[in-house]
C-alpha cells in the first residue's frame, strides 16, 4: 500500500492521534477511513443530483388525490388573501 505524508499543525495532529486511539485504530487507518467516508458522501450527493436533474424540466405538478386543481402562483402570492 502506498504511503502518504500529511502536514498539519500540532494541535490537529494531537487530536487526530487521540481520536484514532479512542477508536483503537492507527492514525493511518483512521485517516483512510475518514477519506473513504468523505468520498462515499460525495458520490451519494453526485448520484442524487444527477438523478434529480435527469428528470427533465418541471412542467406541471402531480395531480392531487382529491381531483381538485392546484392553486396558481398568483393565487398563492395574492396578498389580499393573507390579510
Amino acid at each position: 500500500m502506498p504511503n502518504l505524508t500529511i502536514s498539519a499543525d500540532e494541535a490537529t495532529l494531537r487530536r487526530l492521534r487521540i481520536e484514532a486511539a479512542t477508536r483503537n485504530v492507527s492514525v493511518s487507518r483512521f485517516v483512510g477511513e475518514l477519506v473513504k467516508e468523505k468520498f462515499a458522501a460525495d458520490d451519494a450527493y453526485e448520484r442524487a443530483m444527477t438523478d434529480f436533474f435527469s428528470r427533465g424540466p418541471y412542467l406541471s405538478p402531480e395531480p392531487r388525490d382529491d381531483n381538485r386543481s392546484w392553486p396558481s402562483r398568483d393565487q398563492i402570492y395574492d396578498r389580499k388573501v393573507l390579510r
